[in-house]
């Protein structure tokens, strides 16, 4: 995003963003009048037909599905682009007068008024966007071959047989001997397009491979000395978080992934409430498997391992859960660290702290 102007623009626009017509809502920065509405094409032409010869305007919009080309063409034609996050955004998705004119105008009077209103965030760039395309791709064949693999072994316990336990990866040839004869003319294709997804989930994985090595070899590097972080969490921290100095304490990171509680705090009120889950979902999931291995039995000793031990040591309800999330939300702060830092990684390098410090008593 381009840095707000010190000279207000003379023009706000708000742009509900719609798969086929946009709308345009107009207004005067210091009347806040209403100077022009109206819809346009939601293509690239048209945005640049109707932005290219406008003067510097300050243009909001949610965003969605268009917001990435839409605000990365807009800023290009010389405006400052402002991309709501559209969950902050009560006053437009709790609306019971809801249309897209209502929302762009609302969305142009919340840019003129205080861009902070809209929780502007930040997209990443065109080549970033599309390494992501390859990681989502990949997890969207991943959801596919776990459905595919539930309904094998549903199948197979309808008819009183059970299925050894088994790898994803292996599910297609492990399991053919132990189906039903009743059930292979039925199960036989799904076990074939289970192999057929799960090699084209190994060709992803070698792209991404090579992606990590060619474009972000440094990075990955630096977050690959964590047990228990492979290519994709690594490669799909970087990608995610794109700039590491948009953080100014490594320990922002933990609550921008949704790893920390969710706060409804009013008066004398505090109660204890869930991790909040906002950010990216796929990378807040990706932690946690990378917790779940630091926290297993073939993980090794470290700092996060003891810390979340630790948690776990405590019991109660749910301790488990919440040494998996604890360790997740450490490791992310960590990883943010060794980014900015490029420093080379100590496992129990608290520990050794303390007892450097104890020695020195």
């Amino acid at each position: 995003m381009t840095d707000v102007s010190k000279v207000l623009p003379q023009m706000t626009a708000g742009l509900d963003l719609g798969d086929k017509y946009s709308y345009l809502c107009l207004i005067d920065t210091q009347s806040g009048e209403v100077m022009e509405e109206g819809r346009l094409r939601t293509n690239p032409e048209a945005f640049k037909r109707r932005f290219v010869s406008e003067q510097p305007m300050r243009i909001a919009m949610e965003a969605g599905t268009h917001s990435p080309w839409a605000s990365r063409m807009l800023e290009e034609c010389g405006h400052e682009v402002l991309v709501a996050n559209a969950r902050k955004l009560r006053l437009i998705y709790a609306n019971k007068r809801k249309t897209d004119e209502i929302d762009a105008e609302n969305l142009a009077r919340l840019a003129r008024l205080d861009p902070k209103l809209l929780y502007p965030l930040q997209h990443r760039g065109e080549n970033a966007q599309a390494h992501m395309a390859l990681i989502r791709s990949r997890q969207a064949l991943v959801g596919c071959r776990t459905q595919l693999v539930n309904h094998v072994r549903g199948a197979v316990k309808s008819f009183g047989a059970r299925l050894p336990k088994c790898p994803a990866r292996s599910f297609h040839k492990r399991v053919s001997e132990h189906i039903p004869e009743a059930l292979l003319a039925a199960l036989e294709p799904v076990l074939e397009q289970i192999g057929s997804l799960t090699e084209r989930i190994r060709q992803y994985e070698r792209q991404l491979e090579t992606i990590s090595k060619e474009h972000y070899p440094h990075e990955t590097d630096l977050l690959r000395q964590v047990e228990g972080v492979g290519t994709l969490t690594a490669l799909s921290f970087v990608l995610t978080l794109e700039d590491p100095h948009r953080f100014e304490k490594s320990r922002s990171v933990g609550a921008y992934l949704g790893l920390v509680p969710a706060r409804d705090r009013s008066g004398e009120r505090d109660p204890q409430k869930r991790i909040s889950k906002e950010g990216d979902e796929m990378l807040r999931k990706l932690l946690v498997g990378s917790a779940h291995y630091i926290l297993g039995p073939f993980g090794k000793d470290s700092d996060l391992r003891r810390h979340g031990q630790k948690i776990a040591s405590r019991g109660g309800k749910n301790a488990k859960k919440r040494a998996v999330v604890a360790v997740a939300r450490k490791l992310s702060v960590l990883l943010h660290s060794l980014w900015v830092s490029g420093e080379l990684y100590d496992p129990l390098y608290n520990a050794h702290r303390r007892r450097e410090r104890g020695e020195a008593a």
